[in-house]
């Protein structure tokens, strides 16, 4: 899908992921009520200055395998009045995602061409595991998206972490082959970023000449580096990217507290 944009002003993507959420809005996930924790991060970036051009959701929609819980992420993130491209995570349920979010202004698994920009989104979910792989047919179709675009520059959005996080327990169920899919990335010669959910923390390094990045979840977030699983304090949370004419990227990560 093709939108318009103006040429020399940055792209400005909200990244959104994990929200985990219940078919009953008072379901909680390690102590956090999800879908308030959503509302919160939402109400957050709609009361701020900085404005997105679209929406990435990178997986773990839901929490409980519900159609309905799919519904509440609906309603809650059409108040955002922007493109969202969706991928699924883990813990989604492939079918009810895509009846839930495969219309306007939803793409599942898709890819949105905004002229110097391509965003394309991948399946990286391997049925049956917490883990992920991406298919040879599914490398191969983001290639082809690549190759028909005329963009310069295209950012990769994904489940799992393509890259391992240094964390015993959550290296386990990483991505099976993040790293030779990185080298196909980087072979296209125009892939600047990737962006990924999965480890509800923050993350942001270099390899293979392509950005790797992470936001966390918008409920609870992991600690970093652990070799057991464990639960870090910090509140939930969603990032802003600008993309820049050039190729050039510029990102925070936005915490949403209580207070």
């Amino acid at each position: 899908m093709r939108f318009g944009h103006i040429p020399n002003d940055p792209l400005r993507v909200l990244h959104l992921t994990d929200p985990h959420l219940f078919a009953d809005q008072h379901g909680e996930l390690r102590g956090a009520v999800t879908y308030a924790s959503l509302q919160r991060v939402i109400a957050h970036y709609l009361a701020g200055d900085w404005q997105a051009d679209l929406v990435a959701l990178t997986g773990d929609v839901i929490q409980d395998d519900s159609a309905e819980a799919y519904v509440h992420c609906r309603n809650l993130l059409m108040e955002l009045d922007r493109p969202i491209i969706c991928v699924p995570g883990n813990h989604d349920v492939r079918s009810l995602m895509r009846d839930a979010l495969n219309d306007a202004p939803f793409t599942y698994c898709g890819s949105l061409d905004f002229g110097n920009w391509l965003l394309v989104s991948v399946d990286s979910c391997a049925a049956g595991r917490a883990g992920g792989a991406i298919r040879e047919d599914e490398i191969c179709r983001v290639e082809h998206i690549i190759a028909g675009s005329d963009a310069d520059h295209v950012i990769v959005c994904l489940h799992h972490p393509p890259v391992p996080m240094q964390s015993a327990w959550l290296d386990s169920v990483g991505l099976d082959n993040g790293a030779a899919f990185l080298s196909r990335l980087a072979d296209t010669g125009r892939v600047r970023t990737t962006i990924f959910g999965h480890v509800h923390q923050a993350y942001d390094r270099y390899h293979d000449g392509i950005r790797v990045i992470a936001t966390p979840s918008t409920c609870r977030q992991f600690l970093p580096l652990a070799d057991e699983f464990a639960v870090d304090d910090k509140p939930p949370a969603y990032r802003r990217i600008a993309l820049g004419p050039g190729g050039d990227i510029d990102t925070e990560v936005i915490w949403v507290s209580d207070e």
